[in-house]
């Protein structure tokens, strides 16, 4: 007879999941901490005007922006110092327009299309022929609801 019997019919041990819980919220909370959301970065310098009578655009996700101004001290030595147009993340010109509301259009379902909105963010010195120009190309693309940007005036209630 021996000693030591073999143990039968003993399972191995399961592996504990009360940890879980903690490891997938530093998941979470490393993801949120080290996602950057887009967004564009200014090409052009905009000082827009202020005034009295604002109204806040309520769905901000249907609002495609469109800036206009001079171009950033960094850039003026490649583009000079006339106004410019940015679309995105780049300059561009009025021929471009259609093509940047057509792929706006596209990733917004085609219930909300006609809530569609383009916010012109417009420095002040800047003259009214580009802007003119610009809301000719909005009209021809089709985009009829225009918003201009601008800052509340200091001293306003509200």
């Amino acid at each position: 007879m021996s000693k030591f019997s073999k143990k039968s019919g003993k399972a191995t041990p399961e592996v504990s999941t009360a940890s879980l819980p903690d490891i997938i919220f530093m998941l979470l909370f490393f993801f949120m901490v080290v996602t950057v959301l887009r967004d564009s970065e200014l090409l052009v310098q905009v000082n827009t005007p202020q005034a009295t009578e604002l109204t806040k655009l309520e769905e901000k996700s249907l609002v495609n922006y469109i800036y206009i101004g001079k171009p950033a001290a960094r850039f003026a030595e490649t583009y000079g110092t006339k106004p410019r147009i940015q679309l995105g993340d780049k300059f561009s010109t009025e021929k471009d327009i259609a093509l940047f509301i057509a792929n706006f259009r596209q990733g917004v379902p085609e219930n909300r299309r006609a809530s569609i909105t383009s916010s012109l963010r417009v420095d002040g010195k800047v003259t009214m022929g580009i802007v003119q120009d610009v809301k000719t190309s909005l009209r021809k693309a089709g985009q009829v609801k225009v918003n201009y940007s601008a800052k509340k005036r200091a001293g306003e209630l509200k």
